[in-house]
């Protein structure tokens, strides 16, 4: 997302307040806003009808339920990694759930509640594939990811430098790619790849390596200096663990795909 001008930005923003109603995100009397991904299934996804799917879906609704809204005055908004920051920065979310992994340099510019999940980065390739089972294996081969990806960065500067890299714009565009054979393996968290494995469309298709290539610990975004947003989101995730709806959320999204994931991680930031 370009960033507007300034007096171009504010009437952006006004507008897209206005014709959302997100005026009164700051109490349960309005809509209240939240960014996550459109084209993630099992984590974030617009279906066909309009409605939305995955366990960040999940998890955003059991917090909105938390901060005291029902679910028709959630109002789900599409973000991309590049824009994440600029959304919480300019108010057109109240807070950001879009596999959205918590490092140093994002926590100079927004504020983490959790982390929710911890995720590794993986290869998927085809079902019927013995070839590929260590990343070495993938030097000579081919692999794709999306554009400027830490994935891919991984992988041609440490993992695999021999490999050839097809870095197109969207996950979706590589399990296509997969499909047809024109690349070998795709590579990112496994908590996505376990999504795309998991739908119907894709059933028994592709399976996941296994591997742990580095550790993704999923964060809740809000703006910079929301301290009371952040302990409210952080006691909501606490809850939902324990009273077992994390569990069941996981199952739901990840489990047709033999998907294992790690356990709910402590939350540590706001600490």
């Amino acid at each position: 997302m370009k960033v507007p001008k300034a007096g171009a930005l504010a009437a952006v923003i006004g507008l897209a307040l206005t014709a959302s109603g997100c005026g009164g995100d700051d109490g349960p009397q309005g809509n209240l806003s939240i960014g996550i991904k459109f084209d993630q299934p099992g984590v974030g996804l617009r279906e066909a009808g309009g409605t939305f799917s995955g366990f960040d879906v999940d998890v955003s609704t059991y917090i909105a339920k938390e901060l005291g809204y029902k679910p028709e005055k959630i109002e789900f908004k599409r973000v991309d990694s590049s824009d994440r920051e600029l959304l919480l920065q300019y108010n057109e979310v109240k807070f950001v759930a879009a596999s959205y992994s918590i490092n140093d340099k994002r926590k100079e510019k927004v504020d983490f509640a959790g982390p929710y999940f911890l995720a590794h980065q993986d290869l998927m390739v085809r079902a019927g594939d013995t070839s590929i089972t260590k990343p070495e294996d993938l030097n000579n081969k081919n692999l794709c990811s999306v554009t400027g990806s830490t994935s891919a960065e991984n992988m041609k500067s440490k993992l695999a430098p021999k490999a050839s890299l097809l870095e197109l714009e969207s996950y979706s565009e590589c399990v296509f790619a997969l499909a047809d054979g024109r690349v070998d393996a795709m590579t990112t968290d496994n908590s996505i790849l376990a999504g795309y494995a998991a739908q119907k469309e894709n059933a028994g298709k592709f399976k996941l390596i296994g591997l742990s290539l580095s550790n993704e610990n999923y964060g809740i975004g809000v703006k910079k200096g929301d301290k009371e947003l952040q302990v409210k989101i952080n006691a909501a995730l606490k809850k939902m663990v324990e009273d077992g709806s994390w569990d069941a959320a996981v199952k739901k999204n990840f489990g047709s795909a033999n998907y294992k994931s790690e356990p709910a991680p402590p939350i540590t930031s706001g600490s």
